[in-house]
């Protein structure tokens, strides 16, 4: 509830609220998505209750949640069950006011609906249901886009092409209803058949992502760093919150998410350059690209992408800056190498036609005393001048350390390849 009214407080400033979430994140609490039946207004606490409650709620049997976004109308001998529900608080909704151009009072109108009639079931029930003055297309491209209409279980983009025959349908019943041609039984809410489903190229994840970073600040259905995990992972880059761990000038590596980029002039030769802000999941960083390495990188300097930075820290002022000396694009293709180039070379163990029993059980003791991740093939040559290949398996890949070679010296003899006979067993066998 405390960092659910630290992130209300902030509800107009998307940029404190992406701090709020990152810390949110670390502090394991859970950021769910904008939902337009189930956000308030503001960030709500999402209680962990049993299945049967939240569908009781979400339907408004048991209660329904109010403009703020706490459940009201909720029956009293309910109430132990929910206090001990509200301790295990572990998750908080984005609040729908915190999203971008769809409007404070737009949203507390439509919040009202909600609570007075219903659950919305589709993007014309929702259409129908509000003035055209409040259901503008800006507001409902800003919804679909943030996933608010995901409960839905429709593409996205599918759901953006349907924006203006929705309205179109909506403005037509409105028309109608003013008129007083209402339905048969004179039913003034009778429901709009939805439009149409079109077939529409669904949006990328990267565009997905984009749009729910402008518009919410941060991303919720992935990041465009879990693709390159691996990578990170690797030690070849610092976290950028590490960097504050350095001293002035020192030099780094980082990687992260293109996430803003400004290009200017210099003022004496009007030479191009820009500064960049860089992100991880750690922190942000802002970046000098002076023209000499920008007319490398400039077309890298893109919104949304993924790039590895070497730089120099400036740490004159309390903000967090460095002035780059290389960017370079990480693509799927550049972590997919550096998965090959990390893979170990084989530890190839070598064995003459006359290696008795206990030579081998010798060897499978050293093995399994070394355990780690490097490879072994053990290679036993015939009298023949074949040579047939065996991997050892995961269960006796060595470390790669030099002294783990030392042990296996009598066995690490020039490798003899012509002829080879590729197989794969377990040297447990």
């Amino acid at each position: 509830e405390f960092m659910a009214g630290l992130l209300s407080n902030e509800i107009n400033n998307t940029e404190k609220i992406s701090v709020l979430v990152a810390e949110c994140k670390r502090m394991g609490i859970t950021i769910l998505p904008p939902d337009i039946n189930r956000s308030g207004l503001k960030f709500t606490p999402e209680p962990s209750c049993h299945p049967e409650r939240s569908r009781a709620e979400r339907n408004g049997v048991e209660g329904s949640r109010d403009v703020s976004g706490q459940v009201a109308r909720r029956d009293p001998s309910t109430s132990l069950r929910s206090a001990r529900d509200d301790e295990r608080l572990g998750a908080i909704h984005f609040g729908l006011a915190a999203i971008k151009h769809v409007g404070a009072g737009a949203m507390e109108l439509t919040i009202r609906e909600r609570v007075s009639s219903g659950e919305f079931k589709s993007l014309e029930d929702l259409c129908r249901r509000l003035d055209s003055r409040i259901a503008s297309r800006k507001m409902l491209e800003s919804l679909i886009k943030s996933g608010a209409f995901d409960f839905l279980a429709r593409e996205r983009a599918e759901l953006f092409a349907c924006i203006d025959d929705a309205l179109s349908a909506a403005s037509a019943a409105q028309r109608d209803r003013a008129l007083g041609q209402v339905s048969l039984f004179g039913d003034a809410h009778e429901e709009i058949a939805p439009v149409r489903q079109r077939a529409v190229t669904p949006w990328t994840d990267r565009e997905k992502m984009l749009f729910e970073k402008d518009l919410l600040g941060f991303y919720v259905s992935g990041h465009p760093l879990d693709a390159h995990a691996h990578l990170l992972a690797s030690g070849k880059y610092r976290t950028i919150a590490s960097l504050n761990e350095l001293a002035d000038r020192s030099t780094f590596r980082v990687a992260g998410v293109i996430s803003q980029v400004e290009k200017k002039f210099t003022k004496k030769e009007s030479k191009p350059f820009a500064v960049v802000w860089l992100e991880d999941l750690s922190a942000s960083l802002e970046l000098v690209v002076w023209n000499d390495v920008y007319l490398e990188c400039a077309d890298k300097l893109v919104v949304g992408n993924v790039a590895g930075v070497r730089g120099t820290l400036d740490l004159r002022d309390e903000a967090l800056r460095a002035v780059a000396q290389n960017v370079r694009a990480l693509s799927s293709e550049s972590v997919a190498s550096l998965r090959v180039s990390e893979e170990p070379a084989p530890l190839e163990l070598h064995f003459a036609p006359e290696t008795s029993s206990d030579e081998l059980r010798e060897v499978r003791a050293i093995l399994a005393s070394c355990r780690g991740s490097r490879p072994v093939h053990l290679l036993f040559h015939t009298a023949d001048g074949d040579v047939v290949r065996v991997n050892a398996g995961i269960d006796f890949c060595v470390s790669p350390a030099p002294e783990v070679e030392e042990k296996l010296q009598p066995w690490l003899s020039a490798s003899r390849e012509n002829g080879a006979v590729e197989l794969t067993a377990s040297a447990a066998a």
